[in-house]
């Protein structure tokens, strides 16, 4: 009896293991068989919009470093960091105590100067008069000429050092020179500053900016820098405020090449239209920079676009029923994952994303490498390098969101 029970179980074992492995099998024919589809995409009428993409950092367009022409001190300080001053309002002013004094000494010299004139020419016309008659010699005339002459001298001596004084107290007040906010102020009420006439270039009280004309500084590599011009209007993203995009012209690009941060490139600086108060100097803007744009084309992606590198034919393969067959196409514009047909394909056609199994079993085509999507699958043709763009330094090429 138990012998019967051991024959019926081992038997029960083999028949569950047959159908267990039978349907194993099937599966992994099913897996085997979708396995050697490759992937598929539809190609569809789309936008492409190529553009350059640089980092910079916003900037006044004005920016001064207030320092007093004159030494003194710090009398009044009205101002503060943040403050908004409007043009020919005082930012600070020097003590002129001791200028205000010298002032004054100078007027009392002035008029002692004029009664010393007066004087001298008097006596001056008197000695002449004596002269005429006979009565004084000529060299107490002549005498008195050369006292009239410097009574003159001193007189005008005298002015011009007034004069200088003035000029000097005009400069203890010191006025913003336009619309101005305060950035920085290292000095307080009472500090002696040097002028900017020193050798040390003097002392400064005051950093200000023109906030509401700001730019951005940009360096733009070497192989993009052609795509540019004067008058491009470009849009500008500022990472520190999430979602704001304001557009920019760009106004200035440098005429020699620098090397910054070991990228050789050229200095560019795009001012920002209609300012957001949110934006501040010191803040990292992306600067999107269109280079070509189709609006509504038809459109297959990068990935299904295969080169031929011997003769330069551009080719994808097109499903037709069951199977993937090589099409020669012709490509327009591109971008980092779609490119522009121009001719080749219709909408609604399915093309491989990578080379079907049938091709990468057969050999190489002569002149044609591996393509960038199957690298590793010997005897897959090769992308083409210039369909999609390189990247490149300092700055990279990419579809804005909408391009994609």
């Amino acid at each position: 009896m138990k012998v019967i029970l051991i024959l019926i179980v081992v038997v029960g074992l083999a028949v569950g293991g047959y159908f267990g492995w039978k349907k194993y099998a099937a599966k992994a024919a099913a897996d085997s068989a979708a396995a050697k589809q490759p992937a598929t995409a539809l190609v569809e009428s789309r936008s492409i919009i190529f553009a350059v993409n640089v980092a910079g950092e916003i900037a006044p367009a004005e920016q001064v470093s207030v320092r007093p022409e004159i030494n003194g001190l710090i009398a009044t300080l009205a101002v503060d960091v943040g403050d908004k001053v409007k043009k020919g309002i005082p930012l600070f002013t020097l003590d002129d105590k001791e200028l205000q004094n010298t002032k004054a000494s100078k007027i009392t010299e002035i008029d002692r100067a004029k009664v010393q004139l007066e004087q001298a020419e008097r006596n001056y016309k008197r000695y002449e008069q004596l002269s005429k008659e006979k009565v004084v010699s000529q060299e107490l005339f002549d005498d008195s000429g050369t006292q009239l002459e410097l009574a003159r001298n001193a007189l005008d001596r005298s002015q011009k050092e007034l004069a200088l004084i003035e000029e000097r107290l005009t400069k203890t007040v010191i006025l913003a020179p336009f619309d101005c906010t305060i950035l920085v102020r290292p000095v307080s009420i009472g500090q002696a500053v040097a002028g900017a006439g020193g050798m040390s270039g003097g002392t400064e009280v005051l950093s200000i900016a023109d906030l509401n004309n700001m730019v951005i500084n940009a360096h733009v590599n070497q192989a993009d820098i052609t795509r540019l011009k004067m008058d491009q209007e470009v849009t500008v993203a500022v990472e520190a405020v999430p979602g704001l995009k304001v557009k920019g012209i760009v106004n200035r690009i440098a005429p020699q090449a620098t090397v910054r941060n070991n990228i050789k490139g050229f200095s560019v600086r795009v001012a920002i239209k209609d300012i957001d108060p949110r934006v501040q100097p010191g803040m990292t803007a992306n600067v999107t920079i269109p280079v070509a744009s189709a609006e509504n084309v038809l459109g297959v992606p990068l990935a299904a676009v295969y080169t031929d590198t011997l003769e330069g034919e551009r080719y994808v393969y097109i499903k037709e029923g069951d199977a993937f067959v090589k099409r020669t196409v012709k490509i327009g514009i591109a971008d980092y994952f779609h490119a522009e047909v121009l001719d080749g394909l219709k909408s609604g056609d399915v093309v491989a994303l990578e080379p079907p199994a049938t091709e990468l079993a057969n050999k190489p085509l002569p002149g044609v490498r591996p393509g960038a999507a199957s690298s590793a699958k010997e005897g897959a043709p090769a992308k083409s390098k210039d369909v999609r763009p390189k990247k490149s330094g300092a700055s990279k090429r990419s579809a804005p969101a909408g391009g994609a």
